[in-house]
């Protein structure tokens, strides 16, 4: 092994193949598994974000309501536990996403997701959810020319479309919010994102929900879906429900509804955390304002700093299991963890010296067009929502209300957006699905190292209104 990669190695000596977020004191213990038959009104399934907003929201909206919620293992445990801890506004994976797919909608869609953010920051401080949110803002930083220039130009479309709080950094200005020498500028959303502890957050809306009655049961999975009657009911290891209505919130985890499957593929997503800064390490980087950082790359890095004074850094790597099987196998990736302490000390080469406390991964529900799509099934008494690609910390919430409106069959603003009623497309069968999506992060990255050209295969890939990404 090289000095140079000897010494990143040596910088994850100590780390816990373990989710910084996850491994705390105040995790709360398991709720005991369902045995036995259990009737409400509405059932929802998953204990992540996307089922914890739906029990909340059910029963903020008719707290009559009887709900049950059911997890196969313990609430927050996978992607809603294991983020990077970015809220954002954007309900269509950013504004470059929803420019290209709903430019009719877009101003809808950015109205909706700022009020989306408003109501998880409103609902925060009601319920006193204990998880560090802080409204900072998230810049996007250019290391590379055709970076600065894509950042120039999305600042010039959002000011023609009339969005404000944008605020387009040089070089000068975006060190003197975070020092790094690859930064050569960046575009700083200054209200669109906020930072948190995700598993506190997931804690916190458990506890939420349970004090304004929703039955929860962890250690049940939801095995099988099937109509009863006027009824549907979903069979677990130990026992059965019966519900009026059911809310899948599964995300990642095969549908219970089976045609849903093949809209979503798992992608593996990998993170480090460092140990606490020193007051000289704090201020060889300035970061006072604590903002999300992410680097505009194909294959990107996002990162930010943490309120024990820890610096998360993910992302670059996204690796797709052949066969889209979800494993805990695929949890811990060394020569990831190795290959990001790299990219860390390229970005803070002040910082020689910090070593990483924690290194783990987990699974995204990626889909082609990067944003959620919703559905229904079983003659509208089930609901899902899937695909959020990794903006899924505030988009569930948005999410939710949309799977209790289709359940509902209310007509709503939510519910006659485009957005809402398409569907993306979906993923072809193996080998096919490995081959292409192989084939487009190799393109990915050829692009990052020349200039942000897209080859012919990218560029098709546009035209489709196809993608890959984590």
């Amino acid at each position: 092994m090289a000095p140079a990669a000897m010494t990143f190695a040596s910088s994850l000596s100590d780390a816990q193949p373990v989710s910084y977020w996850l491994d705390d004191p105040g995790k709360p213990g398991a709720l005991p598994a369902l045995t036995g038959d259990e009737h409400c009104d509405l059932l929802v399934v998953g204990g992540g974000y996307s089922g914890l907003w739906t029990a909340l929201l059910a029963k903020e909206r008719d707290p009559g309501r009887d709900v049950v919620l059911i997890e196969g293992r313990e609430v927050g445990w996978a992607a809603s536990g294991r983020n990077g801890g970015f809220c954002a506004a954007s309900l269509t994976h950013g504004l470059g996403n929803g420019l290209a797919r709903w430019p009719d909608e877009l101003a809808t869609l950015e109205e909706l997701g700022n009020r989306n953010l408003d109501a998880i920051e409103e609902t925060v401080d009601k319920y006193s959810i204990d998880c560090d949110f802080e409204r900072t803002g998230e810049i996007d930083v250019a290391t590379e020319p055709h970076q600065l220039e894509e950042l120039h130009q999305m600042y010039e479309e959002v000011r023609g479309l009339g969005f404000t709080g944008f605020e387009l950094l040089d070089q000068d200005a975006v060190r003197a919010e975070v020092n790094s020498p690859t930064f050569l500028g960046g575009l700083w959303d200054r209200r669109g994102v906020a930072m948190l502890h995700p598993a506190k957050l997931a804690w916190g809306l458990k506890q939420a929900c349970s004090d304004l009655g929703v039955r929860i049961y962890e250690n049940t999975t939801g095995l099988e879906l099937a109509s009863s009657g006027n009824r549907t009911v979903v069979r677990t290891p130990y026992g059965r429900v019966f519900a009026d209505r059911v809310a899948l919130g599964t995300n990642v985890f095969p549908s219970l509804v089976k045609r849903v499957r093949a809209y979503t593929v798992p992608v593996y997503d990998y993170a480090l955390m460092t140990e606490p800064l020193s007051t000289e390490q704090l201020a060889a980087i300035g970061w006072k304002r604590r903002q999300g950082l992410g680097d505009s790359a194909n294959q990107f890095h996002y990162f930010r700093i943490t309120a024990d004074h820890r610096i998360l850094w993910g992302g670059y790597d996204a690796i797709y299991p052949y066969g889209g099987k979800v494993t805990a196998e695929m949890d811990h990736r060394p020569e990831t963890y190795l290959k990001l302490a790299g990219h860390f000390f390229e970005c803070f080469p002040q910082l020689e010296g910090l070593r990483f406390s924690h290194a783990w991964g987990g699974a995204i529900d990626t889909c082609s067009r990067f944003s959620a799509f919703f559905g229904t099934a079983h003659g509208g008494k089930v609901a899902y929502a899937a695909g959020y690609t990794g903006l899924g910390v505030g988009a569930t919430r948005f999410g939710a209300d949309v799977m209790l409106d289709l359940l509902s069959g209310a007509q709503t603003e939510r519910t006659q957006l485009q957005m809402v009623r398409s569907k993306p497309l979906p993923f072809p069968p193996e080998p096919v699905a490995w081959a292409g999506i192989g084939l487009t992060k190799w393109a990915l990255a050829r692009a990052d190292a020349n200039g942000g050209r897209r080859n012919a295969w990218l560029r098709t890939m546009d035209k489709l209104g196809l993608g890959f990404d984590s």
